[in-house]
């Protein structure tokens, strides 16, 4: 009897070490089905975006498709059908973890927390929280924000920056708050805040949305960088591979860089506006020199 109870056992550990082993294999989940799913966000500023119509777009969406275009390819697949799963801040690290996102492309921030439960690509893009001001006001720096109303979004990081800073650089200013984005982007707008402080995409899309974007410009100092990258499942060491050999062929050929500029320097769809958010310094050294360091590298700067 606990002979066979201890088979049973064995037996049924084996079986879970071989569906994880399963889960974990992606490519070969991949090839079996003929199929990919894609987790996208319906509106992260120009890296992932919805069209309608279960159509998304955007430059890490492009840079996805590509990847699974060279996937395809090493699998000899004559055809790869390609599903978009609409993920959140809240269920996109889950759907990553239980297979039903493969590979993750919206705007996550690699950071340590978050490497004990997925892994990442390497770095495609570095955001920079930035301070956007009207452009007629004289302001360049964060020096120059003394006793001004400085405008951020409840519940975002860019708080901490700015309260480090503003104790850092012994400046004393009004912390104003928007419920969203396009709440803070509207006291900027209508003078009830002097600056508007939060990441350098989301600053450049309200811009490029305004009633008159030449009479917004950003300014001064990089507060913080965040490395934003591909995610995908944890301990998949082949699929990473593959993952991190297609983009760092398009960083070496310089694919990369046109990609960038399609989706943050021309008209964009749905409404053809421009982002004319030029290529940062740490974006353009993440490209040179590929890595997936996370949040914690950068801060030790």
């Amino acid at each position: 009897m606990t002979k066979s109870l201890f088979t049973a056992v064995a037996a049924a550990s084996l079986a879970l070490l071989a569906a994880g082993a399963a889960q974990a294999d992606t490519l070969a989940k991949i090839k079996q089905s003929g199929a990919a799913s894609m987790g996208v966000r319906e509106s992260s500023g120009a890296l992932s975006f919805t069209l309608g119509n279960n159509q998304f777009a955007g430059f890490h969406v492009e840079i996805c498709q590509r990847v699974l275009a060279d996937v395809q390819k090493q699998l000899g697949l004559a055809k790869l059908d390609i599903k978009y799963v609409p993920v959140t801040s809240q269920n996109r690290i889950p759907l990553v973890q239980n297979g039903t996102v493969d590979i993750e492309c919206g705007s996550t921030t690699n950071n340590a927390a978050r490497q004990r439960d997925v892994a990442f690509a390497v770095t495609t893009y570095v955001e920079e929280v930035r301070i956007a001001v009207k452009a007629n006001s004289g302001i360049t720096s964060i020096a120059q924000l003394a006793g001004k109303n400085v405008a951020t979004t409840t519940g975002t990081t860019s708080v901490q920056h700015l309260r480090r800073h503003e104790r850092g650089a012994n400046v004393n200013f009004n912390e104003v708050f928007g419920k969203d984005h396009a709440d803070s982007f509207l006291l900027l707008e209508t003078g009830r805040a002097d600056a508007f402080v939060m990441d350098g995409q989301i600053l450049a899309g309200n811009i490029a949305k305004a009633k008159n974007p030449a009479d917004f410009r950003i300014v001064g100092e990089v507060l913080s960088v965040e490395p934003i990258a591909i995610m995908i499942r944890k301990d998949d060491a082949p699929f990473k591979k593959a993952v991190d050999d297609s983009i760092k062929a398009m960083m070496k050929s310089g694919e990369i860089a046109k990609l960038y500029d399609k989706w943050f320097m021309q008209p964009i769809p749905p409404t053809n506006t421009r982002v004319g958010l030029p290529v940062s310094e740490a974006t353009k050294a993440a490209w040179a020199n590929p890595n997936d360091k996370p949040l914690e590298d950068y801060l030790k700067k």
